[in-house]
């Protein structure tokens, strides 16, 4: 399956894995975060959302008519590449299950999310200090994101569908070596998932305020038009020993694959990583490779 991300807002879940923000050096950002459960996810944060008639022209350099960043309208993703943001030293895959969702809207309300598909993510991230919100470490300009080609359908988002059976591995590919990145992770084992997650996720976007490292998300939503569909990654998984201390270079590659345990191992997996042409890669698992350019 395939959707076109620029026609959408997209998000990033910070938090819904244990540990990962305390690896990241993050923790400390949430530190004033109230959650309702201690494994709960802290906040949604955008990483693009599309121009809206009412931002009037703000993303051209024009008169500012939106409360919506400008560098939010950057359309961010790539499936092949990533571009070193400029002055930086510290880039890290983030390796995340992404899913494409119907959004229907009633009265400036988000009422409901229709899961449609779900693949590999790279919601790779900059690690500096001093960011005062999350989107601000992730759109860097274009090729600063990863999606994966091609989703699969999404046949249930519960126990009962597809996704259940999923995983998501990570490798940094370094000449002709590949290094386990992301702890290779079951998708049913984020801390909130299914309508769990859907349900958390209603109400941040409907209520969730402008403090701390997160942003209203609602009033950006409104100045976009109440897009019709949205695309969240849902949390990056633990790193490895070896992830969370290696950085990404130029010449890498950031590969994130998302696959049935039924079906392949981790090392079937592995070999994997290492293929250059998507069309060796078989349909029933999301690939995601990107070369640091």
């Amino acid at each position: 399956m395939k959707y076109d991300l620029s026609k959408m807002a997209t998000f990033g879940v910070a938090g819904n894995f244990t540990g990962h923000l305390e690896q990241a050096g993050e923790a400390v950002d949430f530190a004033n975060v109230t959650v309702k459960e201690a494994n709960a996810p802290k906040a949604i944060f955008p990483t693009f959302i599309p121009l809206g008639a009412a931002c009037g022209d703000c993303a051209s350099g024009g008169a500012v008519t939106c409360v919506t960043p400008a560098f939010l309208h950057t359309y961010p993703f790539d499936f092949d590449k990533i571009v070193f943001p400029e002055g930086e030293e510290k880039l890290q895959i983030e390796p995340e299950c992404a899913l494409v969702f119907d959004a229907e809207w009633k009265d400036g309300k988000l009422v409901s999310l229709k899961p449609l598909c779900f693949g590999a993510s790279n919601d790779c991230s900059i690690r500096k200090q001093g960011a005062k919100k999350i989107s601000q470490k992730k759109n860097w300009g274009p090729s600063s994101k990863g999606y994966a080609s091609s989703f699969i359908e999404c046949t249930a988002f519960s126990e009962k569908g597809n996704i259940n059976d999923y995983r998501i591995a990570s490798f940094l590919v370094r000449g002709d070596e590949a290094f386990d990145y992301g702890e290779d992770s079951r998708i049913r084992d984020y801390s909130y998932v299914y309508q769990k997650l859907i349900d958390w996720m209603l109400d941040k976007f409907n209520n969730q305020k402008d403090e701390g490292p997160a942003e209203n998300l609602n009033t950006y939503m409104a100045e976009a038009g109440f897009p019709e569909k949205i695309m969240v990654s849902i949390g990056a998984t633990r790193y490895t020993e070896y992830g969370e201390s290696n950085f990404l270079a130029k010449g890498d590659r950031a590969v994130v694959m998302l696959y049935p345990e039924s079906k392949y191992s981790h090392e079937d997996i592995r070999i994997l990583s290492l293929e250059k042409d998507i069309y060796k890669i078989p349909t029933d698992i999301s690939f995601l490779s990107q070369v640091v350019v």
